[in-house]
Formats: structure tokens, C-alpha cells, sequence
């Protein structure tokens, strides 16, 4: 599975931004995908996580109420929609695909096997 995250950029804090993580290969609709993200200074940390089907998602405490995930598996591709953004959400995002089958969501690094590279959410005060 090969990974390319896109959508971000600079927002003022209060507004939203829709990233979107492209796939590519047979694999994505069979393995969950997380976004996660990286701020300077700080160690990548999950935000949010979505089954196969898009029937489940979960999401980091930060986050909750703000964000959603959803994925459509037609298009190969995954969205996390950021409402009422805050300074404190400026990172670079990642999403990772977990193509281990015994798998549903998870919000562990290790059980993620292919990473995109990463797109800059800057939110200004």
C-alpha cells in the first residue's frame, strides 16, 4: 500500500481543513487506517483511527468532538475533516495503513505498516 496524504495548510485558528490520504494498491480496503500527527518538539501521537469497512472509528481525546474520519473505499481514499481548529493542532499529519488482517482499529504505532509522508497543518491564533 503506498500513501499520499494532502490538504493541508495555513488556517486561523477557529477554522477547518479536510486532509485526504490516497492509496494505492489492492490492500487499502482490507486494512485500517489511522492519522497521526507531529508536532515540533513533540512525539508523533495518534488522533484518529477507522476500520476497513468505516462502520468504526475512534478518535484521541484532544480531538473528540472536532474531528472526524471516514473513508471511501471506492476511491481508495481517506479523510480526517478538522473542525474548530486550534493552535495547539499545528503538526505535520500522517495517515498509516494497518494491512494485518486479525486487525480492526488501533491506536498503536507498531501495528501501522506503511506510512505516507506527511502534510503541514499550521493554525494560527
Amino acid at each position: 500500500v503506498q500513501l499520499q496524504a494532502s490538504g493541508g495548510g495555513l488556517v486561523q485558528a477557529g477554522g477547518s481543513l479536510r486532509l485526504s490520504c490516497a492509496a494505492s494498491g489492492r490492500t487499502f480496503s482490507s486494512s485500517a487506517i489511522g492519522w497521526f500527527r507531529q508536532a515540533p518538539g513533540k512525539e508523533r501521537e495518534v488522533v484518529a483511527a477507522i476500520s476497513r469497512s468505516g462502520g468504526t472509528t475512534d478518535y484521541a481525546a484532544s480531538v473528540k468532538g472536532r474531528f472526524t474520519i471516514s473513508r471511501d473505499n471506492a476511491k481508495n481514499t481517506v479523510y480526517l475533516q478538522m473542525n474548530s481548529l486550534k493552535p495547539a493542532d499545528t503538526a505535520v499529519y500522517y495517515c498509516a495503513a494497518d494491512t494485518n488482517p486479525s486487525s480492526y482499529v488501533s491506536f498503536r504505532m507498531s501495528a501501522y505498516d506503511y506510512w505516507g509522508q506527511g502534510t503541514l497543518v499550521t493554525v494560527s491564533s
